[in-house]
């Protein structure tokens, strides 16, 4: 019977992450289409609100309390935590999301178990085994790929399912730390509170993105603005954040974040590869851009040819006009 185990992530106020209840609602119907069991693991400092909240998703959850983690980042940890917990399941899928975190802590897991990783997962099917799709070469293709043994990683793309709880809650059962003391971790010196949105990047159904066209920092003042008024969240591409105009933190692409909102409002952004990437799966796709010829406009669902700030301005005017 394969078993898909789902590692919950816990947030900075120690609830789980949305990112971590879709991917228990998705091991929870590929449980179901094997004939399997899904389980939820959540190790933390103090686990207990974030195990909580992911047995709404899942029938069982073990929860792993290592006080140790505490000042600590949390990759590492938690994976020596996830692999005491799978210990002899060597068939074991394990599902988490492609976060910043879950990245860190697939290959760290992968180390320690020996399981094969595939990773930035656009859907998952289960047909006598598990199927994975993602894109490749920048999003031009999709591959479909399993596992040569019968176990592996996965790490999933946000926003590619909606969550949905159980309608009885789960049981959470509890463990402490299982981890290996001696294995070097990262301590966290400071930490410092991500601005400028509404919620995580990732997570946000609608985003403002501005690229290298808006001129510099005084010019992303109009693209937060805009999210403000849109209830959304500000993005940026790498020659934006690389000239210092906006954190790192807001930059979508290949060597940034990849999201999937339900709106895409793109100011001054050509649409290279490497930004695409990040971004092509956006259910709507509007661009506004001086150039009718940009790349951008071969994939945007609505592309406007002009001044982004003469649009962008009047765009201003009409929300504010209807809320108002």
């Amino acid at each position: 019977m394969p078993r898909f185990w789902v590692v919950g992530e816990p947030n900075a106020d120690g609830s789980i992450s949305k990112l971590s209840t879709e991917v228990a609602t998705l091991a929870r119907s590929l449980a179901e289409a094997a004939g399997g069991e899904a389980v939820g693991v959540v190790v933390a400092a103090e686990p207990g609100r974030a195990a909580s909240e992911l047995a709404a998703y899942l029938p069982r959850v073990i929860a792993v309390a290592d006080p140790a983690i505490a000042g600590h980042a949390w990759s590492v940890p938690a994976a020596e935590g996830v692999a005491a917990v799978l210990g002899p399941d060597a068939d074991g899928l394990v599902l988490l999301g492609a976060g910043p975190d879950g990245r860190d802590l697939a290959g760290t897991l992968a180390a320690l178990t020996g399981r094969g990783v595939l990773a930035n997962a656009t859907a998952i099917g289960w047909d006598g085994r598990l199927v994975v799709e993602m894109g490749a070469f920048g999003g031009k293709l999709t591959t479909s790929s399993g596992f040569t043994g019968p176990g592996g990683i996965v790490t999933i793309r946000p926003n590619m399912i909606t969550a949905e709880p159980l309608a009885n809650p789960g049981t959470v059962e509890d463990r402490g730390p299982a981890g290996d003391p001696t294995l070097p971790r990262v301590a966290v010196v400071e930490q410092v509170e991500e601005a400028g949105a509404a919620a995580p990047i990732e997570e946000a159904r609608i985003i403002v993105a501005g690229g290298r066209g808006v001129g510099g920092p005084d010019g992303f003042e109009l693209v937060r603005e805009l999210a403000v008024e849109l209830g959304g969240a500000v993005g940026a591409t790498r020659a934006a954040v690389d000239s210092g105009w906006i954190p790192y933190s807001q930059q979508i692409g290949q060597t940034g974040k990849i999201v999937k909102p339900n709106l895409y409002l793109a100011l001054g952004i050509s649409g290279a590869i490497q930004h695409k990437v990040g971004m092509q799966t956006a259910e709507t796709i509007i661009a506004v851009n001086r150039d009718p010829d940009a790349p951008i406009a071969e994939f945007a669902d609505l592309l406007v040819v002009g001044d982004l700030f003469e649009v962008g301005r009047a765009l201003l005017v009409a929300l504010r006009g209807r809320s108002g």
